[in-house]
C-alpha cells in the first residue's frame, strides 16, 4: 500500500515547480540594465519574493542570499513531519557535492595562492566547518577538516594529492573526490523505493563525467595515464572504449566513441573547444547534458523519492542561470553573451 507521504510530498513538490524562474523569465531579463529591475521581474517566482527581503548592497550579497535560499528550501523540506526517510536520504547525499566542489576550489586555491569564495552549502557549511576549510594551506589541513566533519570517504583522495604534480595530478584527485561522491549517490539509490531509476541516472551522469575526465585528459597532454582516473559503475561506456580514446587528439575522440549519445557530446566538446581554446568549455557541455539527462528520467516521476531528486535538479538549474544572469545584469554583459552557459 502506498505510503500517503509519499502522496503528500510529490503534490507539494510538483506545485513547487511553477513557482520557478524560467525561461520566460531569461527573456524578460535580458531587456533590463540593473539588478533592482531584474528582481522586479522575478517577483512572484518563490527566489524573487525571499530576494524582496533581503538587504543586498553589491553582487556577493545577492550571491550569498541565493545560496541562503536554496540551503534554506532543502532544510524546510527535510523539517517536515510528512517528509519520508527516502526523501530525507536523497537531499543529503545529494548536497555532498558542494562539499566537493569546496573541496575542489580549497585544494587549487593551495597551488595557485588564490582563494575562491566557498559555497555555503553542504555538510562542512552545516557542520560550521567552512571556515576552517577556508583557511587551509596545505593538503593535510583539508584531509583533517573533512575527518572532523565525519566525510572519511573523501580523505584518502586529498592526501594522495601532490599540488606540484600539474594536470595530471590535479585530473586524478577530483575524479577520486567524483567517484566517491557517485558512489556514494549510488548507495542511496539502493536503499529507497524506485531506487532503479535514480541508479541508472547516477550511472548515465557518470558515463559523462567519465567522458569529461577523458576530453580534459586528451587537451592536457596526460594521455593514457588518465585511464588510472576514470569512475566506476558508469551505465554505458565501458573503460576500454574510454582509454582508447586517450592518445589521440580532442577532434578524433567523436569517431573513437560507439555510442551515438555521446559521440555527439563529443562532437560538442571538440567544436566549443575550437572555438574558445579554454578548457572549461568541457565541464560546460557535461553539465548541461547531465542536466538533460537528469530531466529526462526524473521529471516524470512522482509518488516516490524521486520526487525529491528532481527537485533539487531543477532548483539547482534555477540558481545556476539566475547567478549567472544576475551577474551578467550587474557587470554590464548582454545576456546573449551568455546564453551558452545557461541551462533553459
Amino acid at each position: 500500500m502506498l505510503d500517503p507521504r509519499y502522496a503528500y510530498m510529490s503534490a507539494y513538490l510538483k506545485a513547487e515547480e511553477p513557482k520557478t524562474v524560467n525561461g520566460g523569465h531569461i527573456d524578460r531579463l535580458s531587456r533590463v540594465s540593473n539588478v533592482a529591475d531584474a528582481l522586479g521581474i522575478i517577483r512572484e517566482t518563490d527566489i524573487g519574493a525571499f530576494l524582496e527581503g533581503v538587504s543586498a548592497k553589491s553582487f556577493e550579497d545577492i550571491d550569498r542570499a541565493l545560496w541562503d535560499y536554496f540551503a534554506g528550501r532543502i532544510a524546510h523540506i527535510e523539517a517536515f513531519k510528512y517528509t519520508p526517510d527516502d526523501i530525507r536520504k536523497v537531499s543529503r547525499a545529494f548536497v555532498i557535492k558542494y562539499d566537493v566542489a569546496n573541496v575542489k576550489a580549497t585544494l587549487q586555491g593551495i597551488v595557485t595562492g588564490e582563494k575562491t569564495p566557498l559555497i555555503p552549502m553542504g555538510i562542512l557549511y552545516d557542520e560550521g566547518l567552512l571556515e576552517d576549510l577556508d583557511a587551509s594551506e596545505a593538503v593535510q589541513d583539508v584531509a583533517d577538516v573533512l575527518t572532523q566533519a565525519r566525510l572519511p570517504d573523501f580523505v584518502p583522495a586529498v592526501k594522495g594529492y601532490d599540488p606540484s604534480g600539474g594536470a595530471k595530478a590535479k585530473i586524478a584527485v577530483e575524479s577520486s573526490l567524483e567517484s566517491e561522491y557517485y558512489h556514494g549517490l549510488m548507495k542511496t539509490a539502493r536503499s529507497i523505493r524506485d531506487g532503479a531509476v535514480l541508479l541508472k541516472a547516477y550511472g548515465l551522469v557518470i558515463d559523462l563525467a567519465n567522458l569529461g575526465i577523458a576530453c580534459r585528459a586528451v587537451v592536457e597532454g596526460v594521455g593514457p595515464a588518465a585511464g588510472d582516473f576514470f569512475i566506476t559503475n558508469g551505465y554505458i561506456i565501458d573503460e576500454k572504449t574510454l582509454r582508447d580514446v586517450l592518445p589521440y587528439k580532442l577532434p578524433d575522440v567523436p569517431r573513437r566513441i560507439d555510442f551515438p549519445q555521446y559521440r555527439e557530446t563529443a562532437h560538442e566538446i571538440a567544436s566549443a573547444y575550437d572555438k574558445s581554446k579554454s578548457v572549461t568549455v568541457i565541464d560546460e557541455v557535461i553539465e548541461r547534458n547531465k542536466h538533460a539527462t537528469l530531466r529526462d528520467l526524473l521529471a516524470p516521476r512522482a509518488l516516490s523519492p524521486l520526487v525529491m531528486a528532481w527537485y533539487l535538479v531543477l532548483k539547482e538549474i534555477e540558481m545556476r542561470n539566475l547567478r549567472l544572469t544576475l551577474k551578467a545584469i550587474d557587470d554590464g554583459v548582454a545576456i546573449d553573451d551568455i546564453k551558452r552557459y545557461l541551462l533553459l
